[in-house]
């Protein structure tokens, strides 16, 4: 049986804390590398793609539970979730193409960055990004496809997790 497994990653120049994302226990291993940025623009604007990653979807300012579709990318691309935050409160990510799930923390006065990549089967097809979050955080994402990030060796620090979906 093959496990999958979650690398969390503070490789982002900006990176604090990372999040734990979750992912299905599907029969093709998996990796998600998860890493909040600390800078602290408006959550009115929704977080920016890297250079060399392709635009698939975007959510401006919303509040609440949404969907969120998205366009494939090239053949082999991961899958970014970039999500900006502010309010008290717990939201939920759920990529259900590539079985993918993680929680975000998001806090009452200050706007949080998270982005989230999936180097998964499917990553490059097309799907809905759908958002679970109560009325008092508000939230905006921003979804890509990019090339896979390089995993670093084992013992650099990295949290890795087997969590099933």
């Amino acid at each position: 049986m093959i496990f999958p497994v979650v690398a969390c990653t503070t490789g982002h120049p900006d990176a604090g804390q990372a999040t734990q994302p979750l992912l299905s226990s599907s029969s093709s291993p998996a990796t998600a590398i998860a890493a909040p940025i600390t800078t602290q623009p408006s959550v009115q604007k929704p977080p920016e793609l890297d250079n060399g990653e392709a635009l698939a979807g975007r959510q401006e300012m919303t509040s609440g539970n949404a969907g969120i579709a998205y366009s494939k990318g090239k053949a082999g691309d991961a899958l970014i979730v970039s999500v900006r935050c502010q309010g008290e409160g717990k939201i939920k990510v759920v990529v259900r193409s590539v079985r993918v799930s993680f929680p975000l923390e998001c806090v009452a006065d200050e706007v949080s960055t998270f982005s989230n990549q999936m180097a998964v089967t499917g990553a490059d097809r097309d799907g809905v990004v759908s958002v679970e979050a109560p009325s008092a955080v508000r939230w905006s994402m921003t979804i890509g496809h990019g090339a896979p990030a390089q995993e670093e060796p084992p013992g650099d620090g990295r949290e890795v997790v087997n969590a099933a979906w």
